[in-house]
This record gives C-alpha cells, structure tokens and sequence, in this order.
C-alpha cells in the first residue's frame, strides 16, 4: 500500500462502505422492491407503506441536532453501533408487523436507526480517523454507498422469491446484528488523537468570526436542503417526466437507470482530486449544472438528443453537489465539530427528503411535466444564489487575512 494511501484508511473505508450499503439497502432502499410485496399482506394501501420512509426520515432529521451532541461527546464508532442495533430491532418489528401500528412503529425505530448509523456519523467517524485526508476518504465511501440499491434490490428480490418477505426482514436484521454491530465496535481503526483534538482539529480552515460562522452555516444549509429537496422529489418522477416529454418506455428507462451511473462518476472525480477538491467549487458547479439541464428542458422541443444531455448535465451535477454536501462542513469548520455541523445539517435536509416526493409528484400529477421542471429550476437557481453568496464570504475572509 502507497504512502499516500495507508493500510489504516483501506481498512476505514471497507468497514464503512460495507455498513452503509448493508444500512441504506435494508432501510431507505429496502422498500423499493418489498413495498408492493408486503401493502396485501399486511393490508395496508401503496401510500401508507411507502409512507414509512417519510417516517423515517422525518425521525432522522429530528434526531440529527442530538445526533451531533452524542458523536462530540461518544465518537462515532460507539454511535454507529447503538445505530445498527437500532435497525436491527426496527427490521424485526418490521418482520412482526400485522397491521399500520406495528408498521409505523418499525419505522420511527429504523428512523432512529438511520439517524445514528447512515451518513453524517459514518462521515464523521472518517473525519476521527483520516484527518487532512477525509475528503478523500470520504468521497470514495460516497462511490460505494450510492450503490445500495444496485446491491441490494437482487439481493432483497431473490430472498422474498425463496423465503417470503417476514423472513428476508430477519436475515436484514441479522445483517445490522451479525456484520454492522461487530465492524463498527471491533473493526474501525481507533481515532488518532491530532485528528479530532489539539489545534490542527480545533482550527478551522478558514478563520470565520461567530457571526461569519453563523452565516456560513445557514447559507450551506439553505444551498444543500434546497438541492437535495430537488433531487430526492425528482427521483421518482423521472420516468413519468421523461414519458411526458414524448420519451418512449424503453427510452424512459434507459435514461432513467443512467442517472445513477453518471451520479457516480461525478463522485469519482471528486475522489481523484482528493485533496486538491474545493466543496465550495464543486457546490457551484453542480448547482449550475443542475440549472442549465432544466433550462435546457423547458427552452428546447422536447427530443432524445434533449432528453440525453437534460439527464447528462442534471446527474453530473447532482453527483457533484452531494459530494459537496458532505464535504462543505470540512471545508470551512474544524474538523472536531464536523459532526456536530454535519448532524445539524441533517436536520433540514432529511425533512426537505420527506416531503419533496409528494411535492413533486403533486405537482406532476396536477400541472404536468412542464410546470415540474419549471418549480426544480427555480429551486436551483435559488440554491445556486445562496453558493455564490457562501463563495463571496470565504472570498472576502481570504481576502481579509491577505491584507492583515
């Protein structure tokens, strides 16, 4: 293993890139196949299932703020662990459940679940570990948790086909408890102590006053709850926004399934430039991408050759900005607060996560495509303001410690 990538940060990222695929796709992904499966049996409407997800993520993000408080003061491999036991029990509820009570009440455990070992802890626990590497680190994990869904919808279809679903819920369960329990307790390398105390931890990037930080804070969360609100309520609608827009189903499918692969080749580039990457850079860019691909859908007549560069410019940008969004704490707080940034972060984000699906899909089914990509294109342009506003304020801050 080369000097610049020690055997400590390999052993990181396989630990936490096999939780994270293990805890998306048996929590947030997991009802992409199972959803229709189980809503007969358990006699409960498409909706109401699927609502799950709603439940949890609204449980996540109300959750993040204390998240925070717990990985400051327990460090996140303790966290990550009481998560996985989390969605353990959750699954297993999930396993019993016979009826809405029982269902809902799977999901608020696996939402709190969520909010202790998916994203901003795992991201956090790499930050402990990996120091001025993190953003390395991280955007290399970031290319093994976009896979989830990949992994495990074959997976998950072809344990419901030989076992039935209560079952396939147990062996989820036995994943969080038997795999994700012991990595994160046993198998994380320890945290080194310059990394997440002393002054290199302690002072931040950029030499930001209380008032700059608190600007700093809500112009990140403005920009990032903005675009994911965009890019988690467009993610079902695509397909129906593509057939809208005169694609055949065959077309709509194939444009609809390389969105994730252009999403993860925007991640990699983020880990090729590794620490030469700038997260306020790569916010721009991705925000202004996301724009011009829904500029581009509403000012030409709709055609393949649109529909392809729509889905081209709009996955690579929002490949890019979710990169940003995990690394834009890192970039301009210490590194012993990330979590506790991150975690706050999540707050508005997992809120905004919850409700842009019935959003958008209200929208869609009411006022057409058209009106659909016209509301994303002003979400964007709108987050795109605040990242331009957050790149003045670090330009006027670097500027100011030039003169000084």
């Amino acid at each position: 293993m080369s000097r610049s990538f020690p055997l400590r940060s390999a052993q990181t990222i396989a630990v936490l890139a096999i939780t994270q695929v293990i805890g998306w796709g048996t929590s947030f992904d997991m009802l992409g196949v199972m959803g229709r499966v189980i809503a007969p049996d358990l006699g409960l409407a498409n909706e109401i299932i699927f609502g799950g997800l709603t439940v949890m993520m609204i449980i996540s993000a109300l959750l993040g703020p204390r998240t925070g408080r717990w990985l400051a003061r327990y460090g996140a491999a303790r966290v990550l662990a009481a998560g996985s036991l989390m969605l353990t029990i959750g699954l297993l509820l999930l396993a019993s459940a016979n009826g809405i009570v029982l269902y809902i009440l799977a999901w608020i455990v696996i939402g709190i679940g969520g909010a202790l070992a998916l994203t901003a802890p795992s991201y956090t626990a790499v930050v402990e570990r990996e120091g001025p590497n993190s953003k390395r680190v991280i955007a290399i994990l970031m290319l093994f948790s976009g896979l989830s869904g990949t992994i495990f919808w074959p997976v998950l279809s072809l344990l419901d086909a030989h076992f039935g679903w209560q079952t396939t819920f147990v062996i989820c369960a036995a994943l969080q408890f038997c795999i994700c329990l012991p990595l994160h307790l046993l198998a994380l390398p320890k945290p080194v102590a310059g990394h997440t105390t002393g002054e290199s931890a302690g002072t931040p990037p950029l030499a930001l006053s209380p008032p700059m930080q608190r600007k700093a804070f809500l112009l990140i969360a403005a920009a990032t709850t903005i675009s994911t609100f965009v890019t988690f309520g467009l993610a079902p609608s695509l397909l129906e926004i593509f057939r809208q827009s005169g694609a055949s189903p065959t077309l709509a499918l194939q444009l609809g399934s390389a969105r994730g692969v252009i999403g993860i080749s925007a991640r990699f580039m983020d880990m090729l430039l590794g620490k030469r990457g700038n997260p306020v850079l790569s916010a721009l860019m991705g925000t202004g991408l996301m724009v011009l691909s829904f500029v581009l859908l509403l000012a030409l007549p709709s055609s393949t050759p649109v529909l392809v560069s729509f889905i081209l410019f709009y996955s690579f940008g929002a490949g890019v900005m979710a990169v940003a969004r995990a690394l834009l704490p890192l970039a301009l707080f210490s590194r012993r607060d990330y979590g506790l940034h991150s975690a706050r972060l999540s707050l508005p984000q997992n809120l905004a996560n919850a409700i842009a699906p019935v959003v958008f899909t209200a929208i869609l089914d009411r006022s057409g495509a058209d009106a659909a990509i016209a509301t994303c294109a002003v979400l964007a342009v709108i987050a795109l303001g605040f990242v331009v506003m957050l790149m003045a304020l670090v330009r006027e801050v670097r500027s100011s410690v030039q003169v000084a």
